[in-house]
């Protein structure tokens, strides 16, 4: 009863600070699936390679990692539930350790956790837009520094036409996702033998492979930081969370299928760049370029996703007296934090600017 009401309590805080709730179910769990899905299944499948010793324990390493990660989301899922506002992990602190807690990880969030890594992704994005349309290297930085501009600016003007951009990323990455797997299925039988064991190399140990297994699940959090403008969200957190993993979860598996199908064991293990080099093998440079604009849209959902993530905290912290005051405000037609956006947003491209 206790949890209800602080809860109903929370939920109206929210509404006095004027967050529209109009993510639905779909919305959300897109939320879920591009935050996780970024660059990491792309390129770290040959990391994880190197460190078992079969395609089987591979395999295996991608469906406990994925498990585990679940267990991460669940609990997630519950502190959504208990407090369903906007600010994810740092309400969670504020409310568990007081609000030192929660100025440490908002400001290091901005300086440091979001923006940083908001900005290597950025970089990735245009390495490999650069690829797929030809483009010098020299066009890389003001390609990155546009695209945050873009999708900073797509931000400003509602929550509705940033849900529907982040769909839209959300579902071209699926689609690269399922022309690698196609490409695996196509050559399963025919290619190389997916469980086989690689006799010059062996399990380095859970933790040793599973770092950058781990890491490709990281993401899953975003959505609790936009939980003030989901609907109904004690309902829709926690189904979103779980079908968002569980369809990452398949996705993973289904690509390191395709990877082991086409390189084996033991190539995917030499490779540094298996998603390219298995569409190389299947289409030639079409096929190439087709899946480095796939990862270039994979990178940009992710930076759309951190940015508008990240600013909800922000504003929360605004309006606690914990940052700027002026941050804490809503656009008063869009209902959205965009002084907020706009400073991570900046931060985040001098960042890029630096590149350090």
């Amino acid at each position: 009863m206790l949890a209800r009401l602080s809860a109903r309590a929370d939920a109206m805080t929210d509404h006095d600070r004027g967050y529209l709730r109009r993510l639905r179910p779909l919305d959300a769990a897109l939320v879920v699936v591009g935050g996780i899905i970024g660059g990491g299944i792309f390129l770290n499948p040959g990391i994880a390679a190197q460190r078992t010793g079969s395609g089987l324990a591979l395999l295996a390493m991608w469906v406990g990692a994925g498990l585990l990660t679940l267990a991460g989301a669940l609990c997630y899922a519950e502190l959504g539930a208990r407090r369903p506002q906007a600010g994810g992990t740092y309400v969670y602190l504020r409310e568990a350790f007081g609000p030192l807690a929660g100025f440490l990880f908002g400001w290091t969030m901005l300086l440091v956790i979001y923006s940083g890594s908001t900005a290597a992704v950025a970089t990735i994005f245009a390495s490999y837009a650069c690829a797929a349309f030809g483009l010098p290297a020299a066009m890389a930085l003001p390609l990155a520094a546009g695209a945050l501009a873009f999708v900073a600016s797509t931000n400003l003007f509602g929550l509705r036409l940033g849900a529907r951009v982040q769909n839209l990323f959300a579902l071209l990455k699926l689609l690269a996702v399922a022309a690698l797997v196609a490409c695996g299925l196509l050559l399963a039988g025919r290619g190389q033998p997916v469980l086989a064991a690689d006799p010059a190399r062996a399990d380095a140990g859970f933790m040793g492979a599973a770092l950058p297994v781990l890491f490709a699940y990281s993401g899953f959090t975003y959505l609790n930081n936009l939980a003030g403008e989901v609907d109904d969200q004690q309902r829709t957190l926690p189904r979103a969370l779980l079908l968002g993993m569980l369809a990452v979860i398949a996705a993973y598996a289904l690509v390191n299928v395709a990877y082991l199908a086409v390189l084996g064991h033991a190539g995917l293990a030499a490779s540094s760049a298996p998603a390219a080099e298995v569409m190389q093998r299947v289409a030639g440079p079409a096929g190439a370029r087709i899946i480095a604009l796939g990862i270039a849209v994979s990178a940009l959902g992710f930076c759309n996703i951190t940015l508008v993530a990240g600013a909800r905290v922000l504003q929360v912290m605004g309006a606690d007296g914990l940052f700027f005051r002026a941050v804490g405000r809503l656009h008063p037609r869009h209902r959205t934090p965009n002084l907020a956006l706009l400073l991570l947003a900046g931060w985040t491209v001098v960042l890029l600017l630096s590149g350090s």
